[in-house]
């Protein structure tokens, strides 16, 4: 297997407001189109087996415009935390009512628990598992996140400290061609 380059879409209102973007499917900003059009030059310096994406509008918009949008599959795997009755809320607003929530141990009432999250990390990481070649995946914060902390072997909690902005690329893979490694993580791609 290769490598996983990981790609966090590019900005939307939500985002900006820091509101909890999970099932709500927000459309890109300008911005964002723009972060995700900055991506063409960097991706097409290599060779994907494979191209997977969230099938969330802002996801598969910056997988289009990043110039992979033809060869894009759709995993629903892929889809952020459903954060039920906090879509929409940002963790201020959240914690004004619960002082004492965490996303990463709690989950959200009406959605995802973290190990249900933990859970689409792991069929994700095995329907990729094999690929002979590098796979370009698409997809957002928390997920992402998650993905990494089960990739190295380790609880869906540890993805609380892998901070991730919006517009980034990150890449795991391997060391001494079996021990799995984050590799490279949080590189901003645009504006």
């Amino acid at each position: 297997m290769g490598e996983l380059v990981l790609i966090r879409h590019g900005e939307t209102e939500w985002s900006l407001d820091g509101r909890h973007t999970g099932r709500s499917d927000i459309p890109l900003t300008e911005g964002g189109r723009r972060q995700a059009s900055s991506l063409r030059e960097t991706l097409a310096a290599r060779r994907f087996e494979r191209v997977v994406s969230s099938p969330r509008q802002r996801s598969l918009d910056t997988c289009r415009l990043a110039g992979l949008g033809d060869q894009v599959e759709v995993l629903e795997d892929l889809e952020e935390w459903d954060y039920g009755e906090y879509d929409g809320v940002t963790s201020r607003q959240i914690h004004e009512r619960h002082p004492d929530w965490v996303l990463w141990r709690d989950g959200c009432p009406g959605g995802e628990s973290p190990a249900q999250v933990g859970a689409r990390a792991d069929r994700v990481l095995a329907e990729l598992d094999g690929v002979e070649g590098d796979v370009a995946v698409f997809s957002h914060g928390h997920f992402l996140r998650v993905l990494a902390a089960r990739w190295v072997e380790l609880e869906t909690a540890a993805g609380s400290k892998l901070a991730l902005d919006v517009a980034t690329l990150s890449v795991l893979g391997f060391e001494h061609e079996v021990d799995r490694v984050i590799a490279a993580w949080n590189a901003p791609i645009g504006d």
